[in-house]
C-alpha cells in the first residue's frame, strides 16, 4: 500500500483515492527528487520510496528554494512543473507517478537481457557530415545567444531572443530543398514560447525523432547584476549544437523518418515548456522513436572529449547507441553519472514513455561552475572542440535514426 502525505497527516491511499484537491493559484504541483523535497521541508502529497520522487505544491518562494538547492549541488532544474490543463485530485497525482514507474520497470527489464539492439556498422555519408561540424560556427551562435541580457522566461522581454532565434532558423533553412515546418509554440504555464523545427519524413513521416535543448538562461547569484544572465554554456551551448546540427542536416537528403529540433522555454522554471509539449505529443499518440537532450556541452569538467553519461531517466537502449556511436566515430571517454529527476529537458519525454539519451560536457561533480550566475560567458573555461563532439554525436543520432527501422524493444 503506497502512503499519501497531506498536511501534517499521512493516510492510506486508498483512503483519499477521490478527494479532490482545492486548486490555490499561489501553488503549483510539481515533481521532484523526494530528498531535495524533504530538504526544504515541503509538504509532500505523494511519494514512492522506490523511485526516490514526490509530489507537492509548491509557491515561488519554494520552487525558488528547491533550484537553489540543486544548483548548490551541482545539478541544475530539479523538478518538473506538472501541466496546469489537468484535473487535481489524488487519483491524478497518482498516475503522473506511475508514467515514471513504468517507463523505470521497463528499462529494468531491458537492462537485464543480454542481447543489446545496437550493432552499427559505420557509414560514410555519416563520417563526411560530422567532419563539417565547426567549432567556430558554434562559438560564434553561443556568443550570439549569449549576448541578450537574460533570456528568463520570467523576465520582461521572455521572447526577445526566441523571435531573433526565429529568424536565424528561417534564413538557414531557406537555402534547403527538405520540406520543413517552423513554429513556435505557446504555453499555458509561461509566456515564453519555444520553438520547433521540422524536416517531414519522406516515407515514415508519423516516426519522430527528437532533437532537444532549452534556450532560456537564469542568474540565481546573490551578487552582481541579477538581470544579466548570458548562459553561455547553460544553454547556448546545446541550442548552438542543435543549429549546427540542423545547418548539415539541411543540405542533405530527405530523411525516411521526421525529424524535429526543439528549442524550449522555460526549463530552468520547471522544465515548463518541454514538460506541456511532451505530454501533448503523449495525448496525441505521437510516435517519437528517440530523444536526445543537449544541455551544458562546453565546459569540458573531466577534461576534452571526455563526456557524460546521465543514466537516470534515460533509456539503455540509447545507451547502446551512444556506445556505439562513439566506438563507430567520436572515439571520447564516456563516463556515467547520475543527475537526479528533472536536471533537464529529457525527463518530460521519459516520463512520457518516451526513449531518450542525455550526454553530457562532464559529470556532474565536475560540470561548470559559473552557470546561473552573470559569468557563464565564452571566456570562462568554454571549449568548443569539446563542444563539437555533440553537434556530431546529435547528427549520427538523426542521420542513423532518422533512416532505419530500430525503435526500442
Amino acid at each position: 500500500m503506497k502512503t499519501i502525505f497531506v498536511g501534517l497527516f499521512f493516510v492510506p491511499f486508498t483512503a483519499l483515492a477521490h478527494s479532490s484537491l482545492k486548486k490555490d493559484p499561489r501553488f503549483q504541483a510539481v515533481i521532484a527528487e523526494l530528498s531535495q523535497l524533504k530538504a526544504i521541508q515541503a509538504p509532500i502529497q505523494i511519494q514512492d520510496s522506490e523511485l526516490e520522487v514526490g509530489i507537492s505544491f509548491l509557491n515561488s518562494d519554494q520552487q525558488e528554494r528547491l533550484l537553489q538547492l540543486n544548483h548548490s549541488q551541482g545539478k541544475c532544474g530539479g523538478f518538473e512543473l506538472l501541466a496546469e490543463n489537468k484535473s487535481l485530485n489524488l487519483n491524478t497525482l497518482e498516475s503522473e507517478l506511475t508514467l515514471l514507474r513504468q517507463r523505470r520497470q521497463f528499462d529494468l527489464k531491458y537492462s537485464q537481457i543480454q542481447i543489446r539492439a545496437f550493432n552499427l556498422e559505420k557509414k560514410e555519408e555519416i563520417q563526411k557530415a560530422i567532419e563539417q561540424v565547426s567549432a567556430e560556427n558554434l562559438e560564434k551562435t553561443v556568443r550570439w545567444l549569449s549576448q541578450f541580457p537574460n533570456r528568463n522566461n520570467r523576465g520582461s522581454t521572455p521572447n526577445a531572443h526566441v523571435e531573433a532565434f526565429k529568424n536565424k532558423i528561417e534564413e538557414l533553412m531557406s537555402k534547403s530543398t527538405l520540406p520543413w515546418k517552423l513554429d513556435l509554440i505557446s504555453h499555458r504555464s509561461t509566456q515564453q514560447k519555444s520553438t520547433r523545427l521540422r524536416i517531414e519524413g519522406k516515407t515514415r513521416p508519423n516516426e519522430i525523432i527528437v532533437l532537444g535543448g532549452h534556450y532560456d538562461s537564469i542568474n540565481q547569484s546573490w551578487s552582481g547584476d541579477r538581470n544579466r544572465a548570458p548562459g553561455a554554456d547553460d544553454n547556448a551551448s546545446g541550442s548552438a549544437n542543435l543549429f549546427e546540427t540542423l545547418r548539415l542536416l539541411s543540405q542533405g537528403p530527405q530523411p525516411e523518418r521526421s525529424i524535429e529540433f526543439f528549442w524550449y522555454a522555460g526549463e530552468e522554471s520547471g522544465l515548463l515548456g518541454s514538460s506541456e509539449i511532451a505530454s501533448d505529443y503523449k495525448a496525441q499518440k505521437k510516435d517519437v522513436i528517440a530523444v536526445l537532450q543537449l544541455d551544458m556541452t562546453a565546459y569540458p569538467g573531466e577534461g576534452e572529449l571526455v563526456i557524460g553519461n546521465v543514466t537516470d531517466n534515460t533509456s539503455p537502449w540509447l545507451h547502446d547507441f551512444f556506445n556505439e556511436a562513439n566506438r563507430l566515430y567520436l572515439g571520447a571517454r564516456i563516463v556515467n553519472d547520475r543527475c537526479g529527476y528533472a536536471c533537464s529537458d529529457h525527463a518530460s519525454w521519459y516520463r512520457q514513455g518516451y526513449a531518450t539519451l542525455l550526454p553530457f560536457e562532464a559529470v556532474t561533480q565536475t560540470m561548470n561552475p559559473k552557470i546561473h550566475t552573470p559569468n557563464d560567458t565564452v571566456e570562462n573555461g568554454l571549449n568548443f572542440k569539446h563542444a563539437k563532439a555533440f553537434s556530431q554525436l546529435a547528427l549520427i543520432f538523426a542521420m542513423e535514426l532518422a533512416n532505419t527501422n530500430a525503435r526500442q524493444p
